[in-house]
Parts: C-alpha cells; sequence; structure tokens
C-alpha cells in the first residue's frame, strides 16, 4: 500500500461541512493522552462541541488521562460511528491537539455545550430522588475537560473516495466578543492505494 498525495485544495466550507457531520452523529470517542515514559493511554468518553470546534468531555480529575493531561497537554481524539460496516463506506475523524481543565468562566460554558447535547445531565443534577442526589453529587465530583484542536484529520469515503484522508489546519481567531471563529486550512489529502 502506498500513499498518494493529491493535490485538489478542499475548501474551509467542505471541511467544516463535513467534520460537524460526523462529530454529531456520534456523542463517543477515544481520548489518547501521553503518560509518564511516553507511554500511550487511551480511554473514551462522551463529549460535546462549540460551533468554535471546542470539544468538552466529564471525568474525575483523579483519572489517569486527565493526571496525563495535567503534565502534558498533548492530545488526540478519534470520532466515529462503531456501528459502521466493514464493507460500506467509513466516516471519522481524527483530532489532535491540547487538553486542558477548564477553569472559571469556561466551566459554565462547557456545562452549557455538554448540557444541550446531553438534556439528562441537567436532570440528573437536579433530580431529589435517593438516587438522583446521589448521581448528581457523582457528577459534580467529575470536572469539565477542553480540547482545541489544532489539526483534523477527515475520512469520508461517500464524499472523498474510498481510503482517503484529507487533513486540515484548524485556525482559531478570537472575536471583539471574546468568543472564537474558527477557519480550517487544507494542508493535503492522502489516498491509500495498492502498490
Amino acid at each position: 500500500m502506498a500513499v498518494q498525495q493529491k493535490d485538489e485544495p478542499v475548501s474551509d466550507g467542505r471541511i467544516r461541512a463535513h467534520l460537524f457531520r460526523i462529530l454529531a452523529r456520534t456523542q463517543l470517542c477515544s481520548i489518547a493522552t501521553v503518560g509518564r515514559g511516553n507511554r500511550a493511554h487511551i480511554n473514551t468518553a462522551y463529549f460535546a462541541y462549540s460551533t468554535g470546534l471546542e470539544l468538552y468531555f466529564l471525568s474525575d480529575p483523579e483519572s489517569l488521562h486527565c493526571q496525563n493531561l495535567l503534565a502534558n497537554p498533548s492530545l488526540a481524539m478519534t470520532v466515529f460511528d462503531s456501528s459502521q460496516r466493514w464493507e460500506r463506506a467509513g466516516q471519522g475523524v481524527q483530532l489532535f491537539g491540547a487538553g486542558r481543565r477548564t477553569e472559571g468562566r469556561q466551566v459554565d460554558l462547557a456545562a452549557k455545550v455538554y448540557g444541550a447535547r446531553f438534556p439528562a445531565f441537567g436532570r440528573w443534577l437536579k433530580n431529589q430522588t435517593a438516587q438522583g442526589r446521589r448521581q448528581a453529587a457523582l457528577l459534580r465530583s467529575y470536572a469539565f475537560f477542553q480540547f482545541l484542536p489544532d489539526r483534523v484529520k477527515i475520512l469520508d469515503e461517500t464524499e472523498f473516495g474510498g481510503a482517503v484522508f484529507v487533513i486540515s489546519k484548524v485556525e482559531r481567531e478570537r472575536t471583539a466578543r471574546g468568543s472564537g471563529r474558527v477557519r480550517f486550512r487544507w494542508q493535503r489529502t492522502e489516498a491509500f492505494v495498492p502498490d
């Protein structure tokens, strides 16, 4: 198998459309962090995302992946529907960047974005039954973590072809109101072809 570079640029709009469609179709991701001795670690989590490509997950701050992020913010994430069939066109995205625990106003924003995607989150926090209070206490012991990708790699075989990956740089700018605007700058397209 050889990797062939394709020279046709992919526009910001096409990258954005395919990326956000894939993110919207699944709620679970795999998160890779770097541990002691540069050892890889992976876990799964439910995630939410903003239009500015800020991804949030809720996790126990004492967990290994969260402790890894405290020491080294390098983070990679994959998002894909695990019910896809091998013989059909696949879709998925790999994201690369930095993660950190949210603080201050960012916690409220994370809770808002997460609650919009998972309405049960807010209901559980307000539940007054004995079991509900236990679930709420557990959720309150967790923390939100933010992931800011700086590069994405998209597989959308129905749109781009079989074994074709579109790789894009993520460029961020802050507006006067403090919100983030994101642009996707195509870097390259890789096609895996038989030798």
